[in-house]
């Protein structure tokens, strides 16, 4: 698929960019050259490759899920302006 200067013109003008005259036939060259890469990709066939999250076998070094530090609510709430059963009241900002 090949682009011209009216393409280029319109994707320019749909992604709001001001591109200069001189500058829209190398954009034309590489948005084709682009397009072209992903008919290619398109012409590949694909049946029975299994679709991958990563193409390295990486996995998420997660730490424990452990509990580190006991409860201080009551220590840190002692601090707030206002407390309910537990909870921090805030003024309500939003109407």
């Amino acid at each position: 698929m090949s682009l011209d200067r009216s393409d280029v013109e319109r994707i320019a003008h749909l992604a709001r960019l001001q591109i200069n005259d001189q500058d829209i036939p190398a954009y034309a060259e590489n948005l084709s050259s682009i397009l072209h890469l992903f008919d290619q990709m398109q012409s590949i066939d694909t049946t029975g490759v299994e679709p991958l999250a990563h193409p390295l076998d990486a996995v998420q070094r997660l730490r424990a899920d452990v509990v580190t530090e006991s409860n201080q609510r009551e220590l840190l709430q002692s601090n707030a302006p206002v407390t309910e059963k537990g909870l921090f009241l805030v003024p309500k900002v939003i109407e």
